[in-house]
């Protein structure tokens, strides 16, 4: 019984790691259609993951020999975390897997991210690295909040304790408390990948960009492991939106299974239509939003220690 439960694990990784670009191809083609255009397939990101893969590594003279290992630790953190997020089933890889530790491996990828801004010796760079640092210090308190009104419904911080009493406890935990952590997590993720209203993923402005231009000097595979990072980074918040709003995780349940794939791509829908219908903000207006978010975690934990 104990392989069994290992390959399906080891199942649920091997899809995660698959189908994680394709989370970005579907926003992009949300986006596309919104805009009455025909875009690119939903499978471009894959196209372009094999083009970065094949060309040669570029490097800055000014940058160390810390540049070369940033797209290497930040791609290793997320597949760190796509190791131990339970998707199918209430388990992860070796029963471990703690979220609030799930939070600081993100900050690892942020901290690597800023540090190969400022490693290239641009100054664009720099300018996306101290936005970066700015929307963080909002972000990483939310998520925390968040989580802690999760941990207080389901009495654990751990990742398979949670995916199992939400499992046990189906549509019984659900609760406005949840809903309102639920809501500040999503901002998060929008602002965790960059996504308008805080950043525009498809803009080629170095002024306006956050993300995309600490990744401005990296090329090649390198390049690509940071764009993969991040499109597993985005799969990883989605999941774990839907694992709290959509109470699934019963082993071998071919129904939850496909509940699963349908709330991710609602999150896909949600995402590409936030994108079309809001403008990016400025960026004395980031903070606002991103307070708000925050009342809304807190909000959801004081509703949550008063019932």
């Amino acid at each position: 019984m104990q392989l069994i439960d290992a390959l399906i694990v080891l199942a649920e990784i091997l899809f995660v790691l698959l189908i994680s670009p394709l989370l970005t191809g579907i926003i992009r083609k949300i986006k596309a259609w919104m805009q009455c255009r025909a875009g690119a397939s939903v499978f471009q990101p894959y196209r372009d993951l094999w083009k970065q893969l094949r060309k040669g590594t570029v490097m800055s003279r000014e940058a160390s020999w810390l540049f070369l290992m940033i797209p290497y630790v930040c791609l290793g953190a997320m597949l760190c975390l796509a190791v131990i997020l339970p998707v199918f089933t209430a388990r992860s890889m070796g029963g471990v897997g703690d979220m609030v530790a799930a939070i600081y491996v993100l900050a690892i990828f942020r901290f690597m991210m800023v540090l190969g801004g400022l490693e290239g010796g641009s100054s664009f760079g720099g300018m996306g690295s101290s936005r970066e640092m700015m929307i963080s210090a909002i972000v990483e308190p939310t998520l925390l909040l968040s989580i802690f009104s999760v941990a207080a419904i389901s009495g654990s911080t751990d990742l398979s304790a949670i995916s199992s009493f939400f499992a046990t406890s189906g549509s019984s935990a659900l609760s406005p408390s949840l809903f309102l952590a639920a809501a500040a997590i999503f901002i998060s993720l929008m602002a965790e990948n960059s996504r308008v209203p805080f950043d525009n993923p498809a803009t080629h402005l170095e002024l306006t960009m956050v993300h995309e231009v600490m990744a401005l000097d990296h090329g090649g595979p390198d390049l690509g492991f940071i764009v993969y990072g991040s499109a597993l980074k985005m799969w990883i918040l989605g999941a774990l939106i839907v694992n709290i709003v959509i109470p699934i995780h019963a082993v071998s349940a071919w129904p939850d299974i496909l509940l699963f794939i349908m709330g991710m791509l609602l999150l896909a829908v949600a995402v590409g239509v936030v994108e079309s219908v809001m403008a990016r903000l400025r960026l004395l207006q980031v903070p606002q939003l991103l307070v708000g978010a925050f009342g809304l975690a807190i909000l959801a934990l004081m509703l949550m220690l008063g019932a």
